[in-house]
């Protein structure tokens, strides 16, 4: 199969989710080898990260380590310039014998006003690439990929993340095949869920869990981790994280947050948050909040079946939302978990479909203003009990602005298209969800 028939086929595993979970897809073809880590247990003082220098070893970066001094102090400047960059950068990126037209120097509300039906649409999605582009050929495979769905970004995972050469090369090449410039994110939370540091090929360091750092009481610590995190992400060329983590680890039985936490305090875990957003903000990132409402009281994970927080919204506040409360002005992207909330909903609808946790919730009382993403569409919480077609339309309409990682690209972006010409979803609601998301992309100059 050539390499342009392996861009962005229908989804037909569960990816690495937003949520940070590992699990295998690997495109036809392609043999890759991931590397796993354990979280760190020690952390350096913030002074000691923040002037560090970028001199770093591939050799240092593959090593195991029981110290995360040792590991976390390979990288960090004050500047951007965090990581030794690739040094074939420019000569590695394919060419394409098809322009594409840029939208360049233009607010949020001209681009809006120059995007057709379908490119409107296309910016609800982010999605995996399923490519690792090691061997394409002279052209760029993404821009006919992006003429059939023209998505507002991607997101990579382990089996597409080898070295830093072929990563770059690929955020490269999706830039340049998009109309509208993307955002090119990463599950870079620390610890066990790390997809750039956790591969020995990048010689950028291993980093502490957030319950390492939590554990050494300096909120300082959270802000280094997250600048050096940011700034070693926009090296190869991604512009946002889907961190940090704001869940508070109150239920000793949970399985897929643990470690990812700061702690089992909500203010502790909240000013830490905070801090981490502030270190990815200062790095030129932008910042992801998740899991809301919060993961951390289940004993279930959603990447395997439903799970079920059963507090009321008065409970919840008391624990629960207070990270994502108290960090809502620092959230550029709040993403949305699958838990259901049945007391809270009245019935079993997950949180990522629910017009009552988003719109109800999260914007009204709230008072959000920004970007809400779903967690993983393809996560079996929502595909066990929705077609792809049932879980975007209903998340979009109950209040979502991004469908992430859909089970299908296609018959997802489909289903929204085909609802918004049937007038089932109005045009000024679309209009509504495209415009937050360009107005991101403007704040942090991507469309400049």
């Amino acid at each position: 199969m050539s390499p342009g028939k392996k861009i962005l086929p229908m989804i037909a595993a569960v990816l690495l989710c937003g949520c940070g979970q590992e699990e295998s897809l690997k495109p036809v073809g392609t043999t890759v080898t991931t590397t796993t880590t354990k979280a760190e247990t020690s952390v350096p003082t913030a002074t000691e990260v923040l002037t560090m220098t970028s001199e770093t070893t591939t050799q240092e970066a593959s090593s195991t380590t029981s110290s995360v001094t040792t590991a976390v102090s390979t990288t960090v400047q004050t500047s951007a310039k965090t990581t030794t960059a690739p040094s074939k950068t420019a000569s590695t990126v394919t060419s394409a014998k098809k322009a594409v037209e840029k939208v360049k120097g233009k607010t949020a509300k001209e681009v809006l006003a120059e995007l057709s039906l379908r490119e409107k649409v296309g910016q609800l999605f982010i999605t995996s690439p399923s490519l690792t582009d090691r061997d394409l050929g002279s052209d760029n495979p993404y821009i006919s990929a992006f003429e059939k769905v023209p998505i507002g970004g991607i997101t990579v995972y382990g089996s597409e993340v080898v070295t830093p050469d072929q990563i770059t090369r690929l955020t490269k090449n999706v830039q340049a095949a998009s109309k509208v410039p993307m955002l090119v994110a990463l599950d870079e939370e620390g610890g066990r869920v790390a997809r750039i540091a956790n591969v020995s090929a990048f010689p950028v360091g291993k980093m502490p869990s957030a319950e390492a750092i939590g554990k050494t009481g300096d909120p300082e610590q959270a802000y280094a981790a997250g600048r050096k995190i940011g700034s070693y992400m926009r090296t190869y060329g991604f512009n946002t994280d889907f961190a940090p983590v704001a869940d508070v680890n109150s239920n000793p039985n949970n399985t897929v947050i643990g470690d990812r936490s700061f702690g089992s305090d909500p203010g502790k875990v909240s000013k830490f948050v905070g801090r981490f957003a502030d270190g990815l903000h200062d790095s030129g990132a932008l910042t992801c909040i998740k899991h809301f409402p919060g993961h951390g009281d289940t004993n279930e994970d959603t990447h395997t079946s439903a799970a079920t927080v059963d507090k009321t919204w008065e409970q919840l506040k008391q624990c629960e939302l207070i990270p994502f409360t108290e960090n809502l002005d620092k959230a550029d992207m709040v993403m949305v978990a699958h838990i259901t909330l049945p007391k809270v909903t009245g019935d079993n609808t997950p949180a990522s479909l629910s017009y009552e946790i988003m719109t109800g919730k999260l914007r009204n009382e709230l008072g959000y203003k920004g970007v809400i993403v779903t967690d993983a569409l393809a996560m079996n919480a929502v595909k066990n009990y929705y077609t792809p077609e049932q879980a975007a339309v209903l998340s979009f309409k109950a209040g979502a602005d991004i469908l992430l990682i859909p089970d299908s690209l296609s018959s997802s972006y489909n289903a929204v298209l085909k609802a918004v010409e049937s007038g089932e979803i109005s045009m000024s609601r679309l209009d509504e969800s495209v415009l937050r998301i360009l107005s991101l992309k403007e704040k942090y100059g991507l469309l400049g």
